[in-house]
């Protein structure tokens, strides 16, 4: 199996770049705002959330940052087979725990230095309310104090309310629309969504562009 970990497996690529591109940008706006919890969303399934999410969080570790990735697609999360390892149990059975205290059960140390993970756990009959639980806010408190950066693979936001619901612990949120792939008009529905509830997307990833060099191709701007 192909590693998609590319910012690991293949640094010197045209796709590690342009996802050290993207850690840079935030790093530069982090510089006037706090910014340390990033929710990366879609528009739609099929984008490359997943893909873009573990390896921006591979290129932060990379910084010597501490960081820790969250699979918060409690529906269709795969971040477990983006890192190869049998989906254990994570986030939706922390949120089920009496005691927030046994958090350390549930993060996985990856094999990449810096990098730890939180995976999405056994899907659960009711996704949104667990997000919207009081747990999840204590989960983020206790985990702001140990990491310096938390990058949550999201949802969709288009058709589903998670994306909205976790924007909440967001500092910042990148969206993330795939060429010949994303409609249009998802892409601005998903965009407008959060800015309905006041939180305004940070910056755009553009997915697999195919070129020369490289099968993906991502950008970024504010």
């Amino acid at each position: 199996m192909r590693s998609e970990l590319i910012v690991n497996t293949r640094p010197k690529s045209n796709i590690s770049e342009n996802i050290r591109t993207v850690r840079t940008n935030l790093e530069f706006a982090s510089a006037s705002k706090k910014l340390k919890t990033i929710l990366i969303s879609s528009s739609v399934s099929g984008e490359g959330k997943s893909f873009i999410s573990s390896n921006l969080a591979v290129a932060f570790a990379q910084n010597d940052k501490k960081v820790l990735l969250i699979d918060a697609d409690l529906r269709r999360g795969r971040v477990h087979d983006i890192f190869n390892v049998k989906n254990p149990k994570g986030l939706s059975n922390l949120l089920l725990e009496d005691d927030m205290k046994e958090i350390k059960h549930y993060i996985a140390k990856s094999d990449i230095d810096n990098l730890y993970v939180l995976f999405r756990g056994t899907i659960p009959p009711n996704p949104s309310e667990l997000l919207n639980s009081d747990k999840m806010h204590d989960i983020f408190e206790i985990a702001e104090e140990i990491f310096d950066y938390i990058i949550i693979d999201g949802v969709p936001a288009v058709g589903l309310p998670d994306a909205l619901i976790l924007s909440k612990y967001a500092d910042a949120i990148m969206l993330v629309c795939a060429i010949k792939y994303t409609p249009m008009n998802a892409l601005v529905e998903a965009k407008q969504a959060f800015e309905k509830i006041g939180v305004p997307v940070t910056g755009v990833v553009v997915n697999k562009v195919p070129n020369i060099k490289s099968n993906y191709y991502t950008s970024y701007y504010e």
